[in-house]
């Protein structure tokens, strides 16, 4: 992914692809919600709904990367498209029911780690030497624009009602998931795909494992993400025990998301000058402190800053190891290795949050992030000791 003239189009083509993919993700979740409340979904099922997102992709991670490897990233990509248009179409047709909302949902989370995981190994293997962490920076600027931008659509189509017009969505989400895979079409193929393709199925998942530092880069990146996740979560519910507003409490939700699409814009020039161990260890560090200090009793002004930090330290860690692995990862192995990243994020996600929420159980919100602070100061010591520069 580098800036030599002929590879801006390809680039900005893929940057457009990762943006959308995350635009839809982020549209059908929410709206399959809305469309469960409509029907009078109990809450258990809502949890069902949720899980079958996350469980089944959980499954297909490591097979999606094998095929990435063997058939080539666009193939993947496009089929992901086809699997994201099946689900919003499952959506309008079938979601008048809690079994066609699953089988959507369980559509959208697979389609969704199809992309994915050929997108990143389409950086990986597009990238020069050098500059992995520019690469995946942009690519993550990207879909952290795409997160954004898809709950903002939710708001254009719900106007002032409790509940928006959810077939009017799965409709605009069918035509996102159209352009979609058009687009994907048109995503380049690495030159040395054909060759690489072939040693893909003499190359096993020990030669990943045998990669030093290994553990430590995926356990850094899945705590991170559920640290993201439990922002989410808990920042609500501790600006309601404080009595702060929702609106402010969303204004500081999308500081902290804003702070992280800018650390993820400047990520190569960041790399460049701290190297990306100590860049890593050090935005660990500011996401840890910064995490612990915002459950404590502070001005509206400072506890702004307080999210932006967070925001900037938080927003390294996914494309820095992203960059670690791809650099340390054969060319004919980085979608396996991407999709093994994939299930340590997945397996973080569910896990994490859950075994925080019960250490901390009697200790509230203000507890649950206090916990997560320490797990992101736990795993900035550890990355002292990811290799930095690795060699396959």
């Amino acid at each position: 992914m580098s800036a030599r003239p002929g590879r801006g189009r390809g680039l900005a083509l893929l940057l457009a692809v990762s943006a959308l993919t995350q635009i839809v993700t982020f549209i059908a979740r929410p709206t399959a919600t809305y469309r469960a409340i409509e029907l009078d979904v109990p809450p258990a099922w809502l949890g069902a709904l949720g899980a079958s997102y996350a469980i089944v992709p959980l499954a297909l991670a490591l097979p999606s990367g094998a095929l990435t490897d063997r058939w080539g990233e666009r193939r993947v990509a496009i089929a992901g498209g086809f699997v994201l248009c099946a689900s919003s179409v499952s959506f309008l047709v079938l979601g008048h029911s809690v079994g066609g909302l699953i089988v959507g949902s369980m559509l959208l989370g697979s389609g969704q780690l199809l992309c994915v995981v050929s997108q990143q190994a389409l950086v990986a293997n597009t990238s020069e030497i050098g500059r992995f962490d520019a690469a995946f920076g942009r690519y993550t600027f990207a879909a952290s624009l795409g997160q954004a931008v898809g709950p903002a659509l939710i708001i254009a189509f719900g106007g002032s009602q409790s509940i928006p017009n959810t077939g009017a969505i799965f409709v605009t989400a069918i035509v996102m998931c159209v352009v979609l895979t058009g687009l994907s079409f048109g995503l380049g193929q690495p030159q040395h795909a054909r060759s690489r393709r072939g040693s893909a199925g003499d190359a096993t998942m020990r030669t990943l494992f045998r990669i030093p530092s290994l553990p430590r880069a995926l356990i850094t990146s899945c705590v991170i993400l559920a640290a993201v996740d439990i922002t989410l979560v808990y920042l609500p519910a501790l600006g309601a025990e404080r009595g702060l507003t929702a609106r402010l409490v969303g204004l500081l939700l999308a500081l902290r998301a804003a702070a992280s699409m800018v650390s993820r814009l400047f990520l190569g020039r960041l790399s460049a000058r701290l190297g990306r161990r100590r860049l890593l260890v050090v935005s660990t560090l500011a996401a840890a402190v910064s995490t612990a200090v915002v459950p404590l009793p502070m001005p509206i002004g400072l506890l702004a800053v307080v999210m932006t930090v967070m925001g900037l330290g938080l927003g390294v860690g996914q494309p820095v190891t992203m960059a670690w692995l791809a650099e340390s990862s054969p060319p004919g192995m980085r979608g396996r290795a991407m999709s093994l990243r994939l299930v340590g994020n997945r397996a973080g996600q569910l896990l994490i949050p859950s075994a925080v929420g019960l250490v901390a159980a009697g200790l509230g919100s203000a507890g649950v992030l206090w916990c997560s602070a320490a797990a992101l100061a736990g795993v900035a010591f550890a990355a002292r000791r990811i290799n930095q520069n690795p060699n396959p």
